[in-house]
């Protein structure tokens, strides 16, 4: 299966057995996104973690009572 990072557009080959390919095929609002793309933006999201400059937001449903 042939599929398409949405960031880079970078085009990679997956095993159609595989689980992800599995996924993707069956669910199609899931996307792909490759392994250099993924591990960027966890890098840069534990850097804000640390930093003090992420912030959670909640589901409006499991919102506190005042």
């Amino acid at each position: 299966m042939r599929v398409k990072c949405v960031l880079c557009d970078k085009i990679e080959k997956l095993e159609d057995q595989s689980p992800l390919a599995k996924k993707l095929r069956n669910r199609p609002i899931h996307t792909y996104m490759c392994e250099s793309c993924h591990s960027r933006i966890k890098e840069r999201t534990e850097d804000r973690k640390t930093s003090g400059n992420f912030v959670t937001y909640r589901d409006s449903s499991k919102e506190e009572t005042w």
